[in-house]
């Protein structure tokens, strides 16, 4: 498929600096897609734009921190004064942290709920009305296969990607009747920087790929083409749920 119904939408995703919002704004790019790319680190992201801009594709840079509600109330007057608005809001940003329940500090809890819950209600407040009224928009949070299932030290993520699940159900209900589409894309494990303490230890590397179906880790890749589907007008039907592409990892 080509997807050229997607030529010159503009599409904002967070936590584009690295991993899979890296992907999947390379991923958009070739389809012509103009990018709007948020995350802390201006320089990974000028990077990502540079590579963006040797598809020859449209993508500029707003570092920001989208947990924190007045840089989000920022973020959006400054992508209006450059976009006028947005068709497509990718909620990518996320961190993890692996810990025992009794060693995480208040703080550490606090953190991981804000970047990876807070933020896309943060973001979705300020970007829905954005998509209002075009009888189109595309809304996909990166939720995880840690969603769904779980394993030991991940209880602050697990929580914050399942309540990651639940926001995207309710609001694809709410939004649905604007033709906005709101769905979950749950990975596995993929090779991402999020990941690199696991790939640089051979025994975890071992457990995950015992624990894989397919034998192998994603490619962020393969997610970002799942991400180009939705956002096309071929993912017009698909709202309210949660695509797990995992090697096979939830269906034992």
């Amino acid at each position: 498929m080509k997807f050229d119904d997607l030529k010159n939408k503009v599409a904002l995703i967070t936590g584009a600096s690295k991993g899979l919002g890296k992907a999947m704004a390379l991923a958009l790019a070739e389809v012509g897609v103009k990018l709007a790319l948020v995350s802390r680190d201006k320089k990974l992201l000028s990077e990502v734009t540079a590579q963006i801009a040797a598809i020859g594709a449209e993508a500029v840079v707003f570092p920001a921190d989208v947990a924190d509600e007045a840089q989000v109330v920022a973020l959006e007057k400054a992508i209006a004064a450059r976009f006028g608005r947005i068709q497509i809001l990718i909620n990518n940003a996320g961190i993890n942290l692996r810990k025992s329940i009794t060693d995480f500090t208040l703080e550490e809890w606090n953190r991981i709920q804000a970047v990876n819950v807070t933020s896309a209600f943060l973001m979705s407040r300020s970007f829905v009305p954005h998509l209002l009224g075009q009888g189109y928009g595309r809304i996909i949070n990166m939720t995880s296969m840690m969603s769904h299932v779980s394993l030991p030290g991940r209880t602050a993520y697990s929580t914050s990607k399942a309540a990651l699940l639940g926001f995207t159900k309710a609001l694809a209900l709410e939004l649905a009747p604007e033709q906005i589409t709101v769905n979950g894309i749950s990975p596995g494990p993929c090779t991402t920087e999020i990941n690199r303490p696991l790939l640089e230890n051979p025994e975890l590397t071992q457990f995950f790929l015992s624990r894989i179906p397919v034998g192998r880790w994603g490619r962020p890749e393969e997610v970002a083409q799942l991400a180009v589907f939705l956002c096309s007008d071929a993912g017009g039907f698909i709202t309210g749920t949660d695509i797990v592409i995992d090697g096979g990892w939830t269906a034992q």
